[in-house]
């Protein structure tokens, strides 16, 4: 699996990925999830927000079970797209980890009293669209139908357009809590986006929470004018704006405890011999409380106005996504952990579709070792026995859960 999913979306100039939603590489992806579904003898599905299910209803279900007869299933997977120029490992392992987990637990023989689901979201990066997550956003009723069909990519193409071009009906985006309502809990296998592993010397961990955080556009209004002869003093440069406040968010977030990322930028004219008219930045923030964030995006957009006000420039700040903390569900998150004998349980700053649903459903997280931390890059990695690890992990934490009927084990409560 591992072997055939690899060259997909993959740039021969950067080595990094480029599966953006509903791209070329997407689908190929999309119909690689299938393909591994059908080989199984899953029951496929692809819910009205183009999010893909593969269903085995139990050991030994009724004839005419399908999909929708499934309650309090078992859900796992994760996501195959990417951000621009990611790595190999952030989501597609979740989702290959996951089948080769029901192939290990149909070797084994296990038990299958609930039904068991693995899942690919749509659209987890948000590379093309901005906002990430969308797949699960918009299940969970977080993401509004509205909000959906206003997004555009950076050509100006509106996402339910994306979605049709690529064979999709978009009609019906938007909350499906029908679907939500037959799952009893989502266990999400993820790679490491960080090093606390490596410090622990463990092959895999457990999440405790996830780091509230957001992404917000600054918007950088100035005067197009000549870059040659126009005066340093005449001048309305909203790049310089934008650079102080690059320097101002690193500052602002080193001393409160959180990181703050201007990681993308688009300029008009982006032209080099003219001073631009609009610089339009994009913050990524996030802290260990939702205070800290708070404060910390309110520093950098004083600063920001601050400094254009010596600029003569102007800025607006819109905020585009936010999640906040979320705290995984004990009951579950200390059965896996117990489960795996002990295993590392930490907190990750990274946002995930386990995080979003988690205010719906009882979710959880396996981490699997990441050697040097580096992550959303081509660099990132694993090592083939971490991954085996995790495979071997997940199928234990699967075959417990499948095993009963936990749900009086679980945290059922809103966690964010």
């Amino acid at each position: 699996m591992w072997r055939d999913l690899l060259p997909v979306g993959r740039d021969a100039r950067t080595g990094g990925y480029r599966r953006f939603a509903w791209n070329a590489a997407d689908l190929e992806c999309r119909a690689w999830f299938r393909a591994e579904a059908a080989r199984r003898g899953l029951a496929y599905e692809i819910d009205r927000n183009g999010n893909q299910w593969a269903w085995y209803g139990g050991s030994a279900p009724d004839a005419d079970w399908t999909p929708a007869d499934a309650r309090d299933a078992v859900v796992t997977g994760s996501h195959l797209d990417s951000v621009p120029d990611g790595g190999a490992y952030d989501g597609p392992l979740g989702v290959i980890s996951s089948f080769a987990a029901f192939d290990l637990l149909v070797e084994r023989g296990a038990a299958f009293h609930r039904p068991l689901a693995i899942v690919n979201f749509g659209d987890e990066e948000g590379a093309r669209f901005g906002v990430a997550c969308v797949g699960s956003r918009l299940a969970a009723g977080v993401l509004t139908s509205e909000q959906a069909r206003d997004l555009r990519d950076a050509d100006g193409t509106r996402l339910p357009d994306a979605m049709a071009a690529a064979g999709y009906d978009p009609e019906g985006i938007g909350a499906d809590p029908e679907l939500l309502d037959r799952i009893g809990c989502f266990v999400e296998l993820h790679v490491e986006q960080g090093r606390a592993l490596v410090d622990r010397d463990a092959a895999v961990g457990v999440a405790s929470a996830i780091w509230p955080h957001g992404r917000w556009r600054f918007d950088f209004r100035g005067e197009a004018n000549h870059a040659g002869t126009t005066r340093l003093e005449d001048r309305r440069d909203p790049m310089l704006t934008y650079a102080t406040t690059v320097l101002a968010a690193r500052k602002k977030a080193r001393l409160a405890g959180a990181v703050a990322t201007f990681g993308k930028v688009a300029v008009e004219p982006n032209g080099t011999n003219a001073i631009a008219s609009l610089v339009r930045g994009w913050l990524d923030s996030r802290a260990p409380e939702e205070e800290v964030l708070d404060a910390v995006v309110a520093e950098i957009a004083k600063a920001a106005r601050e400094r254009a006000e010596r600029d003569g420039t102007g800025v607006d700040v819109v905020r585009e996504s936010y999640t906040p903390v979320v705290e995984f569900a004990g009951g579950l998150r200390d059965r896996i952990a117990g489960h795996l004998g002990g295993v590392p349980v930490l907190p990750t700053g990274a946002g995930h579709d386990a995080g979003i649903l988690s205010a719906t459903l009882p979710t959880a997280m396996v981490f699997v070792r990441n050697p040097t931390g580096v992550s959303h890059s081509p660099a990132e990695s694993a090592e083939m026995s971490d991954c085996l690890a995790g495979v071997g992990a997940l199928a234990d934490v699967l075959a417990d859960l499948l095993a009963d009927k936990p749900a009086d084990l679980i945290d059922k409560g809103p966690t964010a």
